[in-house]
């Protein structure tokens, strides 16, 4: 009799998926966005409360911001604001940035959700006469039920830790739709204290920094196109999720221990084999985020040399932390099919550079005039073919 009672016969991972299909039969999946925002700031806080931002830091931000608004605008031609205005500055702590992240970039999460694979096509997976059928079609019921869940609880998990070390906003070049910027000042101390930098000058690089992102990302046809390649591209990973379910075949459902460990590598959650679709949209948003991290250098080059007499020590600090991320800090990159390494940035330095060498800033000035500018991947790595193709462009009036 035993053998009909579930979870009794020693298979714990029946048990367990059962149990919690009937929890979210019972509407204990709960909103998706709500979960992830909890989540996100769990992690970001590690479960503790926050305090407030000191109001002396600020008010020291904020006139940062005026400073780098001023010298961004001046080299660049573009508006931080878009429309002249001075920026809003809004600092905040990590708990903050990872709540109000969730919302801005919920956008992916409705990909991520909707392109979650369903039972029926999970079912399709599971070997008939497999001797571990009865727990890969449960699996199968669990995960075209938790699928959207997981993506949810994914989305929030790296938010979360993302915070914990963010500058700013634009730790991700991914647009958002506030028209002001939101910054992390204990973070920034953090970053000057670890690296023994001036936190004054680094607090004015991230103001620099960010305000630099913020004027080619508000641009609405530079946002437009980036989020539809970072739609594309995680409906791309999401499809291929499938390959859990196939991973499952080779698998010891048995052991308490195989899920775990299935769904602890983010490879696995993310997509294993790469479709020639998602290829496709990876490269194109490569070209796109490799031209705007080379055109932040740039612009931090000028101005670091102004302001702070050149930014060597500050881009080598920085330089190293993006080497030496650990693997949670990268999980929100590999979410969103994002590379931001040292070799990313250099193909779009030297991009930049190949630009300026052969047409100087008007040259350069192109690069953010309208969709059709933007650089394909095979223009990324030759800006000669970038210039003569955007030569006989309409260069559109942006905004």
């Amino acid at each position: 009799m035993t053998g009909d009672v579930p979870g009794q016969g020693g298979n714990f991972l029946e048990q367990l998926l059962g149990d919690l299909l009937q929890l979210m039969g019972s509407g204990g999946g709960g909103d998706r966005q709500e979960l992830a925002r909890t989540l996100a700031v769990s992690v970001a806080t590690g479960g503790t409360a926050e305090p407030n931002v000191d109001p002396v830091d600020r008010i020291r931000l904020e006139e940062l911001v005026r400073v780098a608004e001023l010298h961004v605008t001046e080299i660049t031609g573009l508006s931080p604001s878009g429309s002249g205005a001075p920026l809003a500055v809004e600092a905040v702590a990590p708990g903050a940035w990872a709540a109000r992240t969730v919302t801005d970039w919920r956008f992916v999460l409705e990909v991520m959700t909707a392109s979650a694979p369903d039972e029926q096509a999970l079912r399709g997976l599971v070997p008939e006469g497999d001797e571990a059928g009865g727990a890969a079609e449960i699996m199968a019921r669990f995960m075209g039920t938790m699928g959207p869940m997981l993506a949810a609880m994914q989305l929030g998990s790296a938010i979360g830790h993302l915070a914990r070390t963010t500058l700013g906003q634009y730790e991700l070049p991914i647009p958002r739709p506030s028209s002001g910027l939101l910054l992390v000042p204990a973070n920034a101390t953090r970053f000057a204290e670890d690296w023994s930098l001036p936190p004054d000058d680094v607090r004015l690089w991230v103001s620099l920094r960010e305000v630099t992102m913020h004027a080619v990302l508000g641009r609405p046809h530079v946002a437009d196109r980036l989020r539809a390649l970072l739609q594309d591209v995680v409906r791309g990973m999401a499809g291929e999720a499938l390959g859990v379910m196939q991973q499952l075949q080779s698998a010891d459902l048995t052991d308490p221990e195989a899920l775990p460990r299935l769904l602890s590598d983010p490879e696995t959650m993310l997509g294993t084999t790469e479709s020639p679709a998602r290829r496709h949209a990876s490269e194109q948003l490569m070209a796109v985020t490799a031209a705007l991290l080379g055109y932040v250098e740039h612009v931090l080059d000028e101005t670091a040399t102004r302001l702070l007499g050149g930014r060597g020590a500050l881009a080598e600090a920085w330089r190293r932390r993006q080497v030496e991320r650990e693997g949670a800090a990268r999980t929100a990159e590999m979410l969103f099919g994002l590379d931001l390494g040292p070799a990313q940035v250099e193909l779009g330095v030297d991009f930049v550079r190949g630009v300026l060498e052969r047409a100087g800033e008007d040259g350069l000035a192109r690069l953010w005039r309208s969709a059709a500018m933007l650089p394909t991947p095979a223009e990324i790595t030759a800006p000669g073919l970038w210039l003569e193709r955007t030569s006989f462009e309409e260069p559109g009036s942006g905004s």
